[in-house]
């Protein structure tokens, strides 16, 4: 009989993970967090239970691990966008339109759900990821005041004000809109919260410097 190769069976454990977190973001979507259990994860994802406490011992430790999979997913896609641009306005806007279609979409519970649930060690495992899109706002923000795309100013203040629109436009996420209405609320909080910080443009939208 030919012996099972490492990287099959890293590839197979790997799938199998990847088969339970998605499983758990489907239920968080259409069931919420209250209630659910270890068994509904492993019928969702069609593997036994005992092989959903093999990755996680418990419900807690598989949303730390979904929370951790979605926003570190998340991260890397946006780090790849912006990367792609130059123009600091420009990252703005796609950090902020990132942040509010992320929001519109994700299945995690809001921030104070999560403590609520949680232990403080691992409620405090996500301040990592938060930590680094407050990193990359804060140089999207010095970069532009570098270059002369906005004015001086405070930069905590600065990410603590868009972060604070974000959340307004999170409270907007479940409103039921049409794809052209969400996309006109999009476009609206991403010029809101660029005018806020004192970006400028000219009359065919163009960042100019001040």
């Amino acid at each position: 009989m030919p012996r099972i190769q490492a990287e099959s069976n890293a590839a197979q454990r790997a799938l199998t993970q990847r088969r339970i977190l998605d499983a758990f973001g489907e239920l968080l979507f259409t069931r919420g967090l209250p209630g659910l259990t270890m068994t509904d994860v492993a019928r969702q994802a069609g593997v036994g239970r005992t092989a959903v406490y093999n990755y996680y011992a418990d419900m807690e430790e598989l949303l730390i691990g979904y929370a951790l999979d979605e926003t570190g997913r998340f991260l890397a896609d946006l780090k790849a966008k912006l990367a792609e641009l130059e123009n600091p306005i420009d990252r703005l806007a796609v950090y902020i339109r990132a942040q509010v279609e992320d929001l519109s979409r994700r299945h995690l519970p809001p921030g104070p759900a999560m403590r609520a649930v949680l232990s403080a060690s691992s409620f405090a495992k996500l301040g990592d990821h938060v930590g680094e899109l407050n990193a990359l706002l804060t140089r999207i923000l010095r970069d532009a005041m570098a270059q002369g795309y906005l004015p001086d100013a405070q930069v905590d203040e600065l990410v603590a004000l868009v972060h604070g629109s974000l959340t307004a436009s999170a409270d907007r996420a479940g409103e039921k809109a049409d794809d052209d209405e969400s996309a006109r609320r999009t476009d609206a909080t991403v010029r809101f919260i660029q005018l806020g910080v004192g970006a400028r443009f000219d009359e065919e939208g163009r960042p100019i410097r001040r």
